[in-house]
C-alpha cells in the first residue's frame, strides 16, 4: 500500500459497490429483465450487461445521448442476445421498468457502512457522497438505506454539469464542503472514475477492493470500509461485520 497521505479535512464517498451493494442489487434486476424475454444464460448476460453500461452510461455522461436511451440501448443489447431484434422504445422501456423494480427491492448497505459512516462522522469529518448515479435514483437509495443523514452535500453528475472522472465534479464537491480538493479524500471502487478522477483533481484515492484483485499500482487500496477508520487513527467501527 503507498504511503498514507497527509490526513483529510473532508472525505468524499462513491455510493454504488462502495456504500451500497449495486452489483448485488442490478444482478436482480437483471434477472427479472431475463425471465421476461426469456434470456438463458446469465453469465453472458451479465457481462454484456456490464460493458453496454460502461458504453451506454458513459455516452449519457458526456451528453451524446439522453438518459432514457441510454437505457434502452442497454435492453435492447441484451435483447439481441436472446434472439429479439427490433424492440420498439415503448417495449425497451417497460422491461427497463422492471429492472428497476427488481433493483429497488434488492437495495442493501455493506454491513460496515453505517458504523463506518457513524465513526467518521463522530470524528468530525466533513462528508460528501459523490456519485455519477442518476440524482433522483441516488437520493432514493439514500433515504430507503438511511445513509441521507451522513453527508454534508450530495453531489450527482447529472445535476453537477459534469461526471467522474471529470476533475470538475470533485473540485465542485469540494467547493460545497469548504475545503480545498487536496484536504479530501475520495473513496470509491473503481480505478478510472474513482482512482484517476480523484487524482487529476488533487483530491488523495482510496479504492475499496472487496473482491481480492491484485493492488492498484501507487493507488491506496483497502479490503473494507470499515479499514478507512483505522487508516486516519480512530478506533475500529463498532456494529461492523
Amino acid at each position: 500500500m503507498p504511503k498514507t497521505p497527509t490526513p483529510p479535512t473532508a472525505l468524499c464517498f462513491d455510493l454504488d459497490d462502495t456504500l451500497i451493494d449495486d452489483a448485488a442489487a442490478s444482478s436482480a434486476g437483471l434477472r427479472a429483465v431475463m425471465e421476461r424475454i426469456g434470456h438463458p444464460d446469465f453469465g453472458a448476460a451479465r457481462a454484456l450487461w456490464d460493458i453496454q453500461t460502461e458504453i451506454s452510461f458513459g455516452s449519457y455522461l458526456r451528453g451524446r445521448i439522453g438518459l432514457e436511451e441510454q437505457r434502452r440501448e442497454r435492453v435492447r443489447a441484451l435483447a439481441v442476445q436472446s434472439g429479439h431484434d427490433n424492440l420498439a422504445d415503448q417495449h425497451c422501456d417497460e422491461l427497463y421498468r422492471i429492472y428497476l423494480e427488481a433493483h429497488r427491492a434488492a437495495w442493501q448497505v455493506y454491513p460496515d457502512t453505517h458504523a463506518t459512516l457513524a465513526a467518521l462522522g463522530r470524528a468530525g469529518y466533513r462528508m460528501a457522497l459523490l456519485t455519477n448515479g442518476v440524482e433522483s435514483l441516488q437520493h432514493a437509495k439514500l433515504q430507503a438505506l438511511e445513509l441521507t443523514g451522513y453527508f454534508h452535500t450530495v453531489v450527482c453528475a447529472d445535476t453537477a454539469g459534469a461526471g467522474k472522472p471529470d476533475p470538475r465534479i470533485f473540485h465542485f464537491t469540494a467547493q460545497r464542503l469548504g475545503v480545498e480538493t487536496s484536504a479530501c479524500w475520495h473513496v470509491g471502487d473503481q480505478i478510472q472514475s474513482d482512482g484517476v478522477g480523484a487524482s487529476a483533481s488533487r483530491m488523495h484515492p482510496v479504492i475499496i477492493d472487496r473482491t481480492g484483485r491484485a493492488p492498484f499500482e501507487g493507488i491506496t487500496t483497502i479490503p473494507d470500509l470499515e479499514s478507512l477508520p483505522r487508516m486516519l487513527g480512530l478506533t475500529a467501527p463498532t456494529g461492523a461485520i
